[in-house]
């Protein structure tokens, strides 16, 4: 049985967590490096926030937003 969770621990530590190491070590030498991930994650979260803002509006000129309360029925 301790040959199957150190089967599960070796897979974990040298498979699964190989990229976070990488960047770990990475980070020692070279933040900026280390972090571009990062950047890229909050680049695409902004695009996508624009995005839907200008779909927001998009709908609402065309008055296809429902903003009755009775829209559901636990609010009549």
């Amino acid at each position: 049985m301790k040959a199957f969770f150190d089967g599960i621990q070796w897979l974990f530590e040298n498979i699964f967590f190989a990229l976070h190491n990488f960047l770990r070590r990475l980070e020692l030498k070279h933040w900026f490096a280390a972090n571009t991930i990062n950047w890229i994650f909050m680049a695409i979260c902004a695009v996508a926030i624009v995005y839907w803002c200008k779909q927001l509006v998009l709908h609402k000129e065309n008055n296809e937003e429902n903003q009755d309360t009775t829209a559901h029925s636990f609010l009549k």
